[in-house]
């Protein structure tokens, strides 16, 4: 898998992404727009031999200190292969490099393998919003993650020989 970052000639792709993932409550194509092209937003994509299988995004606003994972999309034949982890790693590592301290998501009652997910690296439940997804009155689960632990743990890796970012020149190990 490469992951890279994402670039406007990316769009296309990413919206038939969203829509087969996000069927109900896709995000408009002019939503995705401005998000790809916000100085605040960073957002990378993951390419598989020429074919975009997943796409991540964070939302960072300069010299703040948190950050918001907005979105982590897997195409369904490309899932359970370390794709969503390698994409919440570089979001967190993109995280790291502009200062943040926390970083915050939210993700959908009824999914517990990305909770599963953000738990394994660090995420903590704070709190919850009912029936934030619509049309589907499914709850939202907040998440919070100390970024400063995360960056110690994951330099802990790298330095034992793993990747801490799940990028190696962009490409994932």
């Amino acid at each position: 898998m490469t992951l890279r970052p994402a670039t406007g000639d990316d769009l296309a792709a990413i919206m038939t992404l969203e829509r087969a993932s996000f069927p109900t409550d896709a995000w408009s194509e002019a939503m995705m727009r401005e998000e790809l092209a916000s100085p605040h937003g960073w957002y990378v994509v993951d390419d598989e031999a020429g074919r975009l299988v997943g796409y991540a995004g964070l939302r960072a606003v300069k010299d703040a200190k948190d950050a918001d994972v907005q979105t982590i999309t897997i195409a369904e034949a490309s899932r359970g292969r370390g794709r969503g982890r390698a994409m919440l790693r570089a979001l967190l590592a993109e995280a790291v490099s502009r200062g943040v301290a926390d970083v915050f998501l939210e993700v959908r009652a009824d999914n517990p393998v990305a909770q599963a997910l953000y738990v394994s690296e660090g995420f903590l439940e704070i709190g919850r919003k009912p029936r934030y997804y619509q049309p589907d009155d499914v709850d939202a689960v907040v998440m919070k993650l100390d970024l400063r632990g995360w960056s110690a743990s994951a330099g802990s890796a790298t330095r034992t020989g793993g990747s801490a970012t799940g990028m190696d020149g962009g490409v994932c190990s």
